[in-house]
């Protein structure tokens, strides 16, 4: 069941409580509910809610990606659905992008200024991974609709608001196109407010089923599959209507076929994906799980390759890199390719990606990219970028002092000799 109440509050944060002291299964919480606080719980999402969601957008280039984007043809309808009454009733909507991007927000005028302190705003990454479990977050992870209340919320920033949404496909692909959501107080922890959320999901697609196919967009929301391997530890993979998360070695094996673009020998994946000798009967084993998982109609042998084109959010902001869209990209990065992998081939690509999207930020020399890049967890410590940042800021402003101080402490600091960890072999992790 996807549908809890408000009166459970006390119960909630009781249980809140205790997995963030102890991270097992609470009694009294949803299945859905603990194993999205399990996932959370593997991320850096803070349950403190000392860490909210950071804006990924500037407005100009949040303008220019809505007017692109399918769901931009059906706002009317979700404004007419979801939209009226909201001024009596004091909630919110909001629809996103298929990565979590909020796209609009709309609604009461008070609710949206005070949903905005805490980062619920247009342009700010509300995914699971980067918000914990949220409504539209937790929905585009599971690919179906789901109602989040009060103390649900992984970061206690949110426990003071109930939420309810459902994914948007695109009626032709079955792709997850984004996600509509309604957010409030008590009234959006009921049972008439999740059903409203799904009509208006499933009104959206059939308006879109009228429309013409050019208006779905370019190569991002074209047929094939989708991979989902950024700023996150376990890839999400996205095909006819079915949302895959992958362990963590197979997020490993299908970033290396997408990146291959061809068949590739066992003998070559193996390469790929440990610097220890993988023997040929242990990687047929592991092909043969990963193909149990993702179906023949996708994984093809001898040799191994995906069968259907993979469009990954990596190669999205390495096409905007090359078109010299720089601002565009680092909307798109959520952080580091499968940050935790040591498997060669994603080793070269994650140092690859970010060295190319960084020497763009900082030759793009435009103190709002730098300002994003150095308040990402990837580049805080990035004192070349904070001393570009200073050089640009007007001279005797505090912000450029603040820079120009954190530039300094950064090249100040002691040299510390990396600590590098041993390559444990890929076959031996523990499945997720």
């Amino acid at each position: 069941m996807d549908v809890s109440t408000a009166a459970q509050a006390p119960t909630l944060r009781v249980a809140h409580e205790r997995f963030v002291t102890a991270p097992q299964a609470p009694p009294g919480v949803r299945s859905l509910v603990a194993d999205s606080w399990r996932r959370c719980a593997a991320t850096d999402v803070r349950a403190d809610g000392g860490r909210l969601p950071s804006l990924r957008t500037t407005s100009d280039e949040l303008a220019a990606y809505r007017r692109a984007h399918p769901l931009a043809a059906v706002l009317p309808l979700f404004r007419e659905l979801l939209g009226d009454g909201a001024a009596d009733d004091g909630h919110i909507f909001a629809v996103g992008d298929a990565d979590g991007t909020l796209l609009w927000v709309e609604g009461d005028f008070a609710t949206v200024g005070r949903a905005e302190a805490m980062h619920f705003a247009e342009g700010a990454m509300w995914s699971e991974h980067q918000a914990g479990t949220n409504a539209p977050g937790t929905a585009l992870e599971l690919a179906r609709p789901v109602q989040i209340v009060t103390g649900e919320h992984y970061s206690s920033a949110a426990h003071a608001w109930s939420c309810a949404a459902a994914p948007v496909r695109d009626p032709a692909t079955g792709r997850v196109l984004g996600v509509v959501d309604l957010t409030g107080g008590a009234s959006i922890a009921t049972p008439p407010a999740f059903a409203a959320v799904r009509a208006a999901a499933l009104a959206a697609q059939a308006e879109l089923a009228h429309r013409p196919s050019a208006l779905l967009g370019t190569d991002t929301w074209a047929p094939g599959a989708r991979l989902r391997a950024l700023g996150r530890d376990s890839a999400v993979l996205e095909t006819e209507g079915r949302v895959l998360r992958l362990s963590r070695r197979h997020s490993e094996i299908v970033v290396a076929l997408a990146l291959a673009g061809h068949g590739v020998s066992g003998e070559r994946l193996a390469v790929d994906l440990s610097e220890r000798e993988v023997p040929a009967s242990t990687l047929r084993a592991e092909m043969t799980r990963l193909r149990a998982v993702l179906g023949p109609d996708l994984l093809g042998s001898r040799p191994y390759e995906l069968l259907r084109t993979a469009h990954t959010d990596f190669g999205d902001v390495a096409d905007l890199l090359a078109a010299g869209r720089v601002a565009e990209a680092l909307a798109r990065y959520p952080g580091p390719l499968l940050p935790r992998s040591d498997a060669p081939v994603v080793v070269e690509q994650r140092r690859s990606l970010e060295q190319q999207l960084r020497g763009a930020v900082l030759a793009a020399g435009d103190t709002v990219l730098l300002r994003r890049w150095v308040g990402a967890e990837w580049g805080a410590a990035d004192a070349s970028a904070w001393l570009t940042l200073a050089h640009l800021l007007p001279g005797g402003s505090a912000q450029r002092a603040a820079a120009a101080a954190r530039a300094r402490a950064l090249d100040s600091r002691p040299a510390v000799p990396p600590q590098v960890a041993p390559h444990a072999a890929w076959l031996q992790r523990s499945r997720s």
